[in-house]
């Protein structure tokens, strides 16, 4: 019975690591995605900071002004528990809300979760 367990844990290990792999491979650096409308503009995977901490930088906390905005990749870091965090900044050179110029977001769960959605790959 030991045996079964270890070779279905072992087969599952062989082909789960691949999968993981592939996520980080579809982006690189240069990307450019489209940040979606959000239901009631909760964006729970894009790590915008809180309306406070926008207005306190002097900046307008509107978050109906991120529909459609083009966004471009600048860093893609692969974390221990398999997510992809990326760093993003606007690809027409504003700030977001007007005072901050790079944002992190959750590739993988952003992407399931439709607040991003993948436009242009960066030429190889």
């Amino acid at each position: 019975m030991k045996r079964i367990s270890s070779l279905a844990i072992l087969f599952m290990l062989c082909f789960s690591n691949p999968v993981v792999a592939q996520h980080t491979e579809d982006i690189e650096v240069g990307d450019l995605l489209r940040i979606e409308a959000s239901e009631n503009y909760q964006y729970s995977h894009l790590q915008f900071p809180r309306p406070n901490f926008i207005i306190k930088r002097g900046g307008v906390a509107n978050y109906k002004k991120l529909d459609g905005i083009l966004v471009e990749i600048t860093e893609v870091n692969q974390v221990e528990n398999g997510n992809t965090i990326i760093k993003i900044k606007r690809k027409d050179g504003k700030k977001f809300f007007g005072s901050f110029s790079v944002l992190k977001a959750n590739y993988d769960q952003a992407l399931a979760a439709q607040e991003i959605s993948q436009v242009k790959k960066s030429p190889k």
